[in-house]
């Protein structure tokens, strides 16, 4: 288990391998986000999508389920998150693809008023195949202090 203190700013990870099937974004859509281009080939193509693409806030749930897995392999004392700044649509999703991300931890800091964590500012890049970059968010994740001896 790493732990704040275990963390350095700069620090990279590469992880995940994706498939987006497209079961799974018509799926999504039409639970989450009905929109034409969503759900619909015809619609997608009288779009700049240019074919069916999977809804943003799919990827963003498809990037989470890449972290969550990494950290089953490289696990941290994370206790959620505070938010995330400037998420970024960059290249549409498509059925076919497969996603993988990339992340760059940003900045670290102590807890002022909680001595037992702090705080990480994380950059998040997802691919595609074609190492196209595709969605950028900057996180903001609490994590535990190490624990006294």
């Amino acid at each position: 288990m790493r732990y704040f203190e275990d963390l350095e700013v700069g620090e990279t990870a590469r992880f995940g391998a994706y498939h987006v099937t497209r079961e799974e974004v018509l799926a999504f859509a039409r639970k989450y986000d009905p929109q034409p281009f969503h759900l619909s080939d015809d619609a997608a193509a009288a779009t700049h999508f240019g074919r069916l693409a999977a809804s943003g806030w799919h990827s963003c749930a498809m990037a989470m389920a890449m972290m969550v897995e990494h950290g089953k392999a490289a696990p941290q004392a994370v206790q959620g998150a505070a938010g995330v700044d400037e998420l970024r649509w960059l290249k549409p999703v498509h059925p076919g693809d497969t996603l993988r991300c990339e992340t760059e931890l940003l900045a670290k800091k102590p807890s002022e008023r909680r001595p037992d964590r702090g705080s990480l500012l994380s950059r998040l890049s997802m691919f595609n195949q074609d190492d196209v970059l595709v969605m950028t968010f900057v996180a903001r994740v609490l994590i535990a202090r190490r624990p006294a001896a």
